[in-house]
Formats: structure tokens, sequence, C-alpha cells
């Protein structure tokens, strides 16, 4: 792969990244730098490191991660999902559950929008990546590429968060079951 190729393949990665720190902006309506920080920090990071993953265990277990790597994702999505649209459905006078500054909430975020990063390792380990040192190129621009987008995403949603003056978390989950819908799908149909 070219450098080009490894740009447009981070950017692409990096797409359910984008959308999901874009929804974690919404939530908090306010840029803040610490969650930020941290839900780019994570999202890089497993974007990189599931690659990496993915092309240790080819030779182990590629057939069961391609076999289930889509439903993971979908599960791990759609709990999000389901937990931002209860919070949103709940009173003021309620707790609200969802809370993108909270790294349990992070980390699962993270976990489940790399999940096809996984699938990127292996197919890594079919194309010519044969050392540490050959793929790791690759993984770092792909992790750069995250958590640039992450970042981007976040302040967007922070900026329009101040402007939208209904719960944003039910249209969030909607955002996260959708994407997760669509990786199955993407998945079934390819």
């Amino acid at each position: 792969m070219t450098i080009l190729d490894l740009i447009l393949l981070s950017v692409a990665l990096a797409m359910d990244c984008f959308t999901v720190s874009i929804t974690s902006g919404l939530i908090q309506r306010r840029l803040v730098l610490k969650t930020m920080l941290v839900t780019a920090l994570m999202f890089g990071l497993f974007q990189a490191l599931m690659p990496m993953i993915g092309w240790i265990g080819m030779s182990f277990f590629s057939e069961a991660l391609v076999r289930w790597d889509h439903w993971i994702a979908f599960g791990l999505l759609a709990f999000l999902g389901g937990r931002m649209i209860m919070s949103g459905l709940k009173t003021d006078d309620q707790e609200q559950s969802f809370d993108p500054s909270r790294f349990s909430t992070t980390l699962t975020m993270a976990v489940a929008t790399s999940i096809d990063a996984l699938a990127v390792g292996l197919s890594f380990g079919c194309s010519g990546y044969n050392t540490l040192a050959s793929i790791m190129v690759p993984i770092i621009i792909i992790g750069i590429g995250s958590f640039l987008f992450s970042v981007a995403g976040f302040m967007i949603g922070a900026f329009a968060g101040r402007r939208i003056n209904f719960p944003v978390e039910i249209v969030a989950g909607i955002i996260l079951i959708g994407i997760g819908v669509k990786i199955v799908i993407e998945h079934l149909t390819a």
C-alpha cells in the first residue's frame, strides 16, 4: 500500500470515531478539553492497536474474528445507543446515565468503533506486511487519523450542542445504533 492508500484507509476507519465524537460533544454541549483529549487518545489508540491485534492473530483465529466481529461491534454500539436513548428520555430530576466523560463509556466506545480495524489487521497479514516493522507505518497513520478526526468531531459536536435545545441523547443513541446496523449490513452483504 502507498502512503496515500494508508491515509485514505485511515480516514475510512476514522469515520465511526468522528461520528461518535460528534455525539459525545453534542451531549456535553461544551468543549471539555480533558474529555475531548481522553476520547481522541482512546479512539486513536484502539484504532491503532486493533489492526496490530488482527495482524498478530491472523494465523490463529482469522475465521472466527471475521465471522463475529460485526456482531460484536453492533452489540457494543446498540448497548451504548440504548443507554443514550434511555438517558435522553429521563427527566431532569432523574439521573442521566450516559456520560461521555466517564472512562468506562469512552473505553466501550473506543472498542466498538475499532472492531472494523481488527478486520483490517487481518487483511494486512494477507497483503505483504510480514514483520512488525512493516506494519508500524500503517498503524501510526491509522492512529493519528482517528485521533485527529475524533478531536474535530468532538469540537463540532460541542459547538453544535450549545445551539441545540432538545435532548440530543436520543438522536445520538439512534446514530450509534445506526452505525452498528450499518456495520452488520456491510459485513453480511460483502
